[in-house]
């Protein structure tokens, strides 16, 4: 593969999966100085990308963690791209938390990852992850014991984080990188095979490749049809739950839902509308072989009596947990929300309310926004109305069943003006004027 045909095939991967925007905007690459991410952020850069590097050093590996840390600097001027490099104390998170090194490693960078979003008004962090990753990563989940979500192994995108070189191989990437002649470290720690992922790496996947050639390339092609069945999978559950689910009295009629179906689907799809509640499949199979009785799944429970199931509140919390976001970007915890600053003459509403639209102005009065549930008493001042309304009231005429209610998001403003009711209504706040410059796009998907 020549150099232009591999970075034709980023930019393709990018465009089929819309991972980047091209708009300016700044993509943080997750640079360690081995081969995938030292291509990642060439081609990135090649295809006219916003690129900055950001580089974790854990210090696990004594010398060899400084030489990558100077390998990565090195990269990124010689691409002319800005490195951030942060230091981490691996043992005092473990210590701290109980995690493993991996899960310590892991965690502090993604919590770095996030607060780099904010600071640096990214779109997306880029890892370089790749064909053979990809087939690691469904035996591993496989070997688990994992179901349909864990076959699926890595999306494209998974919130923040994208993976344009996911249908690349290892191979591709090490041509690329000859080809545009940049050098690579290789980790000692991978030829550790006491690490699952790396005995996988380097002993069970080549032995498999002596029976099965390209048993990689296999793999990730049939984790892709697992995704693809999965997409179809949560499509048909969102088509047919409704069938059974009695929105005005917020139960589940068992009793049909067993006569329409086999029961391993049935008890499948009774999964999938109950695990929001945080139910899991011990439960389904009480529910789906029990003629009556109550079940208790933190803040919900379900009361079975003549083949329905009724779901209510149980102590539902008064005080929801608060989720700090920034409009300066997409949301993508926990929901996702795709965030556009526009000049006034792009204003096109879309007349859904799954979209928002403020006056950009909002960004500048050094306001706090967050996401989280709805509270007893809130109000707001819905857009196109004077004086305000109880929330309570907007969504029961907008037919949201009492338990749903509590689960509707809301986006404030300081903690106390009520923005959006997502999906549902937003309010007058920093509404367009005919003074407005520029505005946000807001859009719940």
């Amino acid at each position: 593969m020549t150099a232009r045909e591999f970075e034709k095939a980023v930019a393709n991967a990018i465009a089929d999966g819309a991972l980047l925007r091209d708009d300016g905007s700044p993509v943080i690459v997750a640079l360690s100085g081995g081969a995938d991410s030292v291509a990642l952020l060439a081609v990135l850069n090649s295809l006219g990308y916003n690129t900055e590097a950001a580089h974790c050093n854990f210090h696990l590996r004594g010398a060899e963690s400084m030489r990558d840390m100077d390998h990565a600097a090195s990269i990124a001027d010689r691409l002319g791209v800005n490195i951030l490099i942060k230091d981490f104390n691996v043992s005092q998170r473990m210590q701290a938390t109980g995690e493993s090194m991996e899960m310590a490693a892991r965690a502090l960078r993604y919590e770095w990852f996030e607060v780099l979003l904010e600071k640096e008004h990214a779109q997306a962090i880029a890892v370089g992850h790749h064909r053979e990753d990809q087939a690691e990563t469904f035996l591993l989940n496989a070997l688990r014991g994992s179901g349909i979500a864990g076959l699926a192994a890595m999306a494209p995108r998974n919130g923040y984080v994208v993976r344009p070189m996911l249908g690349l191989t290892r191979r591709d990437i090490e041509e690329y990188l000859h080809c545009r002649g940049l050098g690579y470290i290789v980790d000692s720690s991978n030829a550790d095979n006491s690490f699952r992922r790396n005995s996988l790496r380097n002993r069970v996947i080549p032995e498999m490749d002596r029976h099965f050639p390209d048993a990689a390339g296999r793999l990730a092609d049939t984790a892709a049809h697992v995704r693809d069945n999965l997409a179809f999978y949560n499509y048909a559950v969102k088509r047919i739950a409704p069938d059974f689910f009695n929105r005005d009295s917020n139960s589940i009629d068992i009793n049909a839902l067993a006569s329409a179906m086999p029961p391993e689907a049935a008890r499948l799809l009774l999964f999938e509308m109950l695990r929001r509640y945080g139910f899991n499949m011990t439960h389904v199979a009480n529910i789906m072989s029990a003629e009556s009785g109550t079940f208790v799944s933190g803040d919900t429970l379900a009361e079975l009596s003549r083949g329905t199931l009724s779901l209510r509140a149980n102590n539902i919390l008064t005080e929801p947990d608060v989720t700090e976001v920034s409009l300066r970007r997409d949301i993508a915890e926990p929901l996702r929300i795709a965030v556009s600053e526009l000049p006034v003459m792009a204003f096109a509403p879309a007349g859904s309310p799954a979209e928002a639209y403020f006056d950009a102005e909002i960004l500048n009065g050094g306001h706090t926004f967050q996401l989280r549930h709805p509270r007893r008493g809130d109000r707001m001042r819905p857009f196109g109305m004077t004086g305000s309304r109880l929330v309570s009231d907007i969504l029961k005429e907008a037919h949201i069943s009492p338990l749903q209610k509590r689960e509707a998001w809301l986006l404030t403003m300081d903690n106390e003006t009520i923005l959006w009711i997502i999906g549902i209504r937003a309010s007058a706040h920093y509404s367009l004027t005919p003074e407005t410059r520029r505005f946000l796009r807001l859009t719940a998907l």
